[in-house]
């Protein structure tokens, strides 16, 4: 990707109630919010709304990867023990690799807050050129997750052939080795 280009980021928020109009989405919009604080590259906000399930998830998240060529996609919801959040198992059969390392900072961060962090079951994959992290419901819990992870988001993307992403430093530290 030429450093000219708009990355296409994806964000996906779960729920069957704001899926059909029982209540506004507030957790995509505070994805959205962040980036646009942290994220210098220019981008575009690729966004859906779907009911918790497996199939619903992971066909969203193989059409952004594939169709849309998203160079990320953040998920928001479906990630506790609930019967119906089924977020992290409709990543996994997204994605052909998973990251482990972004859930269990995710929640060890979110530890430092609340006890029931260990509730959460995020996780984060990889399909083809896309990196897929699975967020918290909650505005306020996406953005301190986001603020735990997304310094080695950069990175990553690097790694992954995606894209190069760069953000404000004032506001996230991208860590990149030197070399």
């Amino acid at each position: 990707m030429a450093n000219s280009e708009t990355v296409a980021i994806g964000i996906v928020t779960v729920s069957d109630r704001a899926s059909s109009g029982v209540y506004e989405d507030n957790s995509g919009p505070a994805i959205e919010q962040f980036l646009q604080e942290a994220v210098t590259t220019p981008w575009r906000a690729i966004k859906r709304l779907v009911p918790d399930g497996v199939e619903s998830v992971r066909d969203v998240l193989i059409d952004l990867a594939d169709r849309e060529h998203c160079a990320l996609i953040f998920t928001t919801g479906g990630t506790g023990p609930a019967p119906r959040d089924l977020t992290p198992e409709a990543t996994v059969a997204a994605c052909t690799r998973t990251m482990p390392g972004f859930g269990e900072l995710m929640r060890m961060e979110s530890l430092k807050q609340v006890p029931t962090a260990i509730l959460s079951r995020q996780t984060a994959g990889i399909r083809g050129s896309t990196l897929i992290v699975n967020l918290p419901g909650r505005p306020t819990s996406i953005r301190f997750t986001l603020q735990a992870v997304f310094p080695a988001i950069p990175y990553c993307l690097d790694l992954i052939g995606a894209g190069r992403i760069e953000t404000d430093p004032a506001r996230c530290k991208a860590f990149r080795p030197a070399g």
